[in-house]
């Protein structure tokens, strides 16, 4: 479980203003209380999405996820966030692909898996989704989720890359290169998969915001294999790994990642303004 402290912080202030001014030693007006802006202190409210297509239909895959790929990042989410996060699933074949609005709503991260029926996902539900992220939902964006219609729409670009699938996979190795960042916490330097699908550069996004982590891969192809953007009000992570004919997401690193890409995206402030306070031709001390 990710550990949590005390934030110790120190306010460093020149005070020489305060101490020789009049003008400055009076009280400001309040204008807005602190327990206004604050954020809440509450459970995240996670919605893993799965395509659920290849699990039902594919032993080679039911082998590796009997109860789906949404199972063993649930379990690593849950374990990673404890009582900080509440889960639910939602799948392609539910109405609405399990993302009505009033499910979306509810939902802080949306974690999102898809692969062969991209095309199947209703464009009213992307749309759905992608006003979610700009409101400031979060979103973790995996494997090959770089394909699906949501994250093409955030991006703005095809999102195409170099990918190689071959029997048995190859060695993927994930090197950490922000190790500052929230989601290379508690992370091991590198990570190595034994097996996964070679994804390689170049990979059509535009250039993140920041990166954490780049893969390398036994064919000595490379690839910015963990990506986040901030997109209106919302955040999204791409992690690559996670292939549905490999046992990658029952790897407790990369769970661990995936509980750090959501705890990460569900940390974006909620807008402290109505609507209104975001349209121009403002009036001259319309925020007194």
């Amino acid at each position: 479980m990710l550990a949590r402290r005390q934030l110790r912080v120190t306010i460093w202030n020149e005070y020489v203003h305060e101490r020789r001014e009049p003008s400055v030693q009076t009280d400001l007006p309040d204008r807005r209380s602190a327990s206004h802006l604050m954020l809440a202190r509450r459970q995240l409210r996670v919605t893993i999405w799965n395509e659920y297509v290849h699990e039902r239909r594919e032993p080679s895959v039911q082998a590796i996820y009997p109860d789906g790929m949404h199972a063993p990042i649930a379990e690593g989410i849950r374990r990673e966030l404890g009582d900080a996060v509440t889960v639910r699933i939602a799948t392609l074949e539910e109405p609405e692909h399990g993302l009505t609005e009033a499910a979306l709503a509810e939902t802080d991260v949306l974690t999102w898996w898809g692969h062969a029926a991209h095309d199947q996902v209703a464009d009213e539900v992307v749309e759905r989704v992608h006003a979610r992220v700009l409101d400031g939902m979060g979103i973790v964006v995996l494997h090959s989720g770089h394909y699906s219609k949501i994250f093409k729409r955030v991006m703005g670009t095809s999102c195409s890359l170099r990918w190689r699938s071959e029997e048995g996979g190859e060695r993927e190795v994930i090197w950490t290169v922000n190790p500052a960042h929230p989601i290379a916490a508690g992370v091991p330097q590198p990570i190595v998969v034994a097996h996964d699908e070679m994804y390689g550069e170049y990979f059509d996004i535009p250039p993140p915001d920041e990166l954490v982590f780049i893969s390398s891969y036994e064919g000595g192809e490379v690839f910015r294999s963990g990506c986040c953007f901030y997109r209106g009000a919302g955040r999204l992570a791409y992690f690559s790994p996670g292939d549905q004919e490999f046992p990658v997401y029952h790897q407790p690193e990369i769970q661990r990642v995936i509980a750090n890409c959501v705890a990460w995206c569900g940390g974006a402030s909620q807008p402290n303004d109505g609507p209104s306070a975001r349209e121009g031709n403002s009036k001259r001390n319309w925020y007194l």
